[in-house]
């Protein structure tokens, strides 16, 4: 966990604003574009936040929030109560997005899921690597960041304002591209099943705002035993591997609940784990927050 304070808040878009958090001891630990951290606000939410700044400035973090009508506590917290100089703990940054190697890059960015994309734009015209951005909004009001985006790459950067323009045809987007391109979206759910549906699976990296609608197979019990104590918990069929060892006084950190930041992550030490996250557990690894057990019993490092 890392200690900052917010040095500045700036309203970038309708309903959307961003914060400066400065390191309180000293320099922040590196990123890379396609990062989040975990921000604990004072109301005791843990909610995360793609970094949107520059990942050059050791001294500062920038995240962008947008005031959610239906939320849960953490967009209301931060847009109606949190002020200059309030101290807030994060996490180290990780990553489930990272940019990888290309020769071209397309970008699609959706509303606030401008904010991993920013970064990795900024880094591909850093490179001089072809790069350029089809960005979604329901009007140009409502998208942070355009004025930055309009004079830093002119018309590299094609801004669409749905009310008015419609949605772009994603299809004629993924013709006009060379063989090499890959493409990096963000944005909410509709946005990225018209991607889906136009671009290649193996030239598309997409990161989520929320879990894609999938089917799993009925819950059933299993047994986590945690192998440092030698205890162990059930869990039963209604109750998460999350909850369950909350409950028995094994806490594991926990942001979204939903299986798309990577929090919650557990090592698993033996037995077979159901991964039901959206961003790819790694080997020997699972989000205990969603993700089950297909053995009776898993052996966890806890």
């Amino acid at each position: 966990m890392q200690q900052t304070v917010v040095d500045h808040i700036e309203q970038v878009a309708e309903d959307v604003v961003s914060l400066v958090l400065r390191g309180a001891t000293g320099p922040l630990a590196p990123w890379e574009p396609g990062a989040h951290i975990d921000v604990t606000l004072p109301n005791w939410l843990t909610r995360q936040y793609s970094l949107c700044g520059d990942p050059a400035d050791r001294e500062s973090y920038r995240v962008a929030v947008r005031h959610d009508r239906l939320s849960r506590g953490g967009s209301e917290y931060i847009h109606r109560f949190l002020r200059q100089g309030r101290a807030l703990d994060v996490s180290l940054p990780r990553n489930h997005f990272p940019l990888l190697p290309a020769p071209e890059y397309l970008f699609l960015a959706g509303g606030i899921g401008i904010t991993p994309i920013l970064p990795m734009l900024r880094a591909a015209a850093a490179s001089d690597v072809p790069a350029s951005l089809v960005y979604l909004g329901q009007s140009v009001a409502s998208m942070p960041f355009v004025d930055d985006l309009r004079a830093s790459f002119g018309d590299r950067v094609r801004i669409v304002a749905t009310r008015r323009q419609g949605r772009p045809d994603f299809a004629s987007v993924a013709s006009a591209l060379s063989p090499g391109a890959v493409v990096y979206a963000c944005g909410p759910g509709p946005m990225l099943a018209a991607a889906e549906a136009a671009f290649p699976s193996g030239r598309l990296y997409a990161e989520r705002f929320r879990p894609a609608p999938r089917s799993f197979a009925p819950n059933t019990a299993f047994e986590a035993v945690c192998a440092r104590s030698g205890r162990t918990v059930p869990v039963p069929a209604d109750e998460s591997l999350l909850d369950a060892l909350t409950h028995a006084g094994f806490p594991v950190a926990a942001g979204c609940r939903e299986g798309v930041c990577g929090s919650c992550e557990v090592a698993v030490l033996d037995g077979e784990p159901e991964h039901r996250d959206d961003i790819g557990a790694p080997a020997g690894r699972m989000y205990a927050c969603v993700s089950r057990a297909l053995s009776p019993r898993l052996v966890v490092d806890l």
